[in-house]
């Protein structure tokens, strides 16, 4: 789930210049060539949206009289709080910070738009609600210009986050923009991104700085791998032990009540889910050290090592925990799921303790630690669902055949065969999101973007039943070589290839215009203060400014 590749190379300064050369050779025969940049006829849009028609007649837009408004006919007022959060930010996008007071624009030139009507057509607007997998993410931009129609108000930023493209800029504070007709919805329900803040803690503002890109590229789930054997960050207010142990620093490493509701609003605001993951029995060193008696105690021979491996599967007092621990988590989390983890169980010490080894026999499981694993999640599971809610889980917890309940979400993340996994997963029924060709961690030289964007996930064998179960994908940025000083380059705009290939349709596959759309793309996530990383040689008209 979550390998790591590290190297090393000692160079003599004397032969550096001519390794480098030769190197850099060698490194663009390996990956994809760099396509040629040029216009694309689609302008800079990124995700490209399912049906788009740009029109030459272009339309003036002017930050003293423009505005969003409610459309009369709308479900949703001035009351909500996500349509309204977002009218501001989008102005804030389109003209800066400073509202001009008019008079310094050419005028006569263009016919103007003074007004954008946002309209939403669901009786229900779930102003007041959480995004879910079924929330409804289509939009249209039809005739006249100043019209947009979604059915609920999570994908208001849908157009806008598509970003239309500008015909030119008159001054920094007036704009046209090309008449476009654009109807839009995603291609998958599930549009992941996974953060890792244990392996390195991740500052509450960094989360956030990145929940802005990830609205900005069409994300609509943060998965939160929260916790893992190398830290705790997150505060229990039932067991604050495994933070005040568990965490690398138990004040200035943590996230407290305030910190989890502050991101799990920020991420509604745009229409963002955030499903927390607790991963049990194994990567949990931490646990072990806020909650005793929580991890197996490791032998050789007779005699305890003083280590410790997985959760202790055979105590009664391992379920009495779980219980209240995943009550307080259901409670916290308002997500209908919950990712339970389930992956890379090490049995060593488990075969090692003479307590486990005899309830092995008592139950029949004989040496077959699978079994035992598969026992331990089974109780897990119902212990979950008695919160009344869902549950995700790596491939393994499937793959060791364990009983799971019809609803369950499986992610396939292992190996170059993933296709065969799918195929299996969707052939039982379950739903699935697939990462395993999407883990940003593992960087190489060049546009490995195209990798990332070349994949279809549905390019498995099995039937249009099957290929319907695949509900979407998720990138993956696991944390052993990232921290708030470089996860966002890495990043960006890498996972932005990923977010294309979710939300566009599946003919979308040319690869030279995906690279100019994308460089223009990577431009205005620079503009925003995004300090995404560039694909290639170049220049943006505003280039980051730094911290």
């Amino acid at each position: 789930m979550n390998p790591a590749l590290g190297w090393g190379t000692t160079t003599f300064l004397l032969l550096l210049a001519a390794v480098v050369c030769h190197g850099h050779v060698e490194r663009q025969e390996q990956w994809e060539e760099v396509p040629q940049l040029g216009e694309s006829r689609f302008g800079s849009l990124w995700p490209l949206p399912q049906n788009v028609v740009i029109s030459p007649v272009a339309f003036m837009l002017r930050s003293s009289s423009f505005q969003i408004v409610h459309s009369a006919e709308s479900s949703a007022g001035p009351g909500c709080s996500i349509l309204q959060s977002a009218f501001r930010r989008y102005f804030e996008y389109m003209f800066g910070y400073t509202k001009n007071q008019g008079g310094n624009t050419k005028k006569g030139q263009d016919s103007e738009v003074t007004e954008l009507q946002v309209w939403i057509t669901s009786a229900d607007s779930e102003c007041d609600a959480y995004p879910s997998v079924t929330s409804d993410e289509s939009c249209e931009f039809p005739e006249p210009m100043n019209f947009l129609i979604f059915f609920t108000c999570f994908l208001f930023a849908c157009l806008l986050n598509t970003n239309l493209p500008h015909k030119y800029i008159v001054f920094t504070v007036s704009f046209c923009i090309n008449k476009t007709d654009v109807q839009d919805f995603p291609r998958f329900a599930h549009r992941g991104l996974l953060l890792d803040s244990s392996r390195h803690f991740l500052p509450v503002k960094v989360i956030l700085a990145n929940l802005e890109a990830m609205a900005m590229n069409k994300y609509n789930v943060f998965h939160w791998h929260i916790v893992d054997d190398n830290s705790f960050p997150y505060e229990s207010t039932v067991f604050p032990d495994l933070s005040r142990k568990g965490a690398y620093h138990p004040y200035t490493h943590i996230y407290t009540p305030t910190d989890v509701k502050m991101v799990i609003e920020f991420a509604r605001m745009r229409g963002i889910r955030v499903i927390s993951e607790f991963d049990t029995p194994g990567h949990t060193q931490s646990w072990g050290k806020g909650q005793m008696d929580l991890l197996t105690s490791c032998y050789s021979g007779e005699n305890p090592t003083g280590s410790f491996g997985p959760v202790n599967p055979i105590l009664n007092s391992t379920y009495d925990f779980m219980a209240k621990f995943f009550k307080e988590v259901s409670l916290v989390f308002p997500d209908t799921y919950i990712h339970l983890g389930g992956d890379e169980v090490d049995f060593t010490c488990w075969k090692s303790n003479p307590d486990i080894q005899a309830f092995m026999q008592e139950h029949g499981f004989d040496k077959d630690f699978k079994k035992l694993e598969s026992y331990y999640i089974q109780k897990l599971l119902d212990i979950v669902g008695s919160t009344k809610k869902g549950y995700m889980i790596w491939q393994e917890v499937f793959d060791n055949g364990v009983k799971v309940r019809p609803d369950t979400v499986v992610e396939v993340w292992m190996g170059s065969n993933y296709q065969e996994e799918l195929q299996n997963v969707t052939a039982a029924g379950f739903s699935t999101i697939l990462s395993a060709p999407w883990y940003l961690d593992y960087i190489s030289y060049g546009q490995d973007w195209q990798r990332y964007y070349k994949v279809e996930p549905l390019a498995f064998k099995g039937t249009d039943a099957q290929k319907k179960l695949v509900i979407g994908g998720e990138a993956c940025l696991w944390g052993e070589y990232v921290d708030a000083t470089n996860l966002t380059p890495r990043l960006w705009p890498r996972a932005s290839a990923v977010a294309e290939r979710l939300w566009s349709n599946q003919n979308v596959t040319d690869v030279g215009d995906a690279y100019n759309r994308l460089t223009q793309h990577r431009c205005r996530m620079v503009a925003r203060g995004i300090p995404a990383e560039p694909l290639f040689v170049g220049y943006c008209d505003q280039e980051y400014k730094g911290l």
